[in-house]
């Protein structure tokens, strides 16, 4: 059974930084995608970033558009540890971010910004971004 499990939430000013962590355990992954969701009030699950792996030396890095330049993710080279450096943060990236994981190396968009794609989820880690 996977357990992800995140921290790193909190609250900080606009304009400040913070870096989420996400520990996968339970089993090892030999290819897989990564990835962080978040939903603020009101609104619905959103794709933030992932991270592929196909079991090589090459992986590949997918943004949400609007974060890109601003979130970074990143693992960790035992393949355990999935991170999320946010800076800039603005009051609009509120939200309670989710770590999420899959079984299967994703490419393509469609796939790995959906959340239905992703067979097992962490509890989420809340930020809160004061203005």
């Amino acid at each position: 059974q996977v357990q992800l499990v995140e921290s790193g939430g909190g609250l900080v000013q606009a304009g400040g930084s913070l870096r989420l962590s996400c520990v996968a355990s339970g089993r090892t992954f030999v290819g897989y995608t990564m990835g962080w969701f978040r939903r603020a009030p009101g609104k619905e699950r959103e794709f933030v970033a992932a991270i592929n792996w196909g079991g090589g030396s090459s992986s590949y890095a997918f943004y949400q558009d609007f974060l890109r330049g601003r979130f970074t993710i990143s693992r960790d080279n035992a393949n355990t540890t999935l991170y999320l450096q946010m800076s800039s943060l603005k009051p609009e990236d509120t939200a309670v971010y989710y770590c999420a994981a899959s079984d299967h190396t994703y490419y393509s968009r469609t796939r790995y910004s959906s959340a239905g794609m992703y067979e097992y989820w962490g509890q989420g880690t809340q930020v809160t971004v004061s203005s």
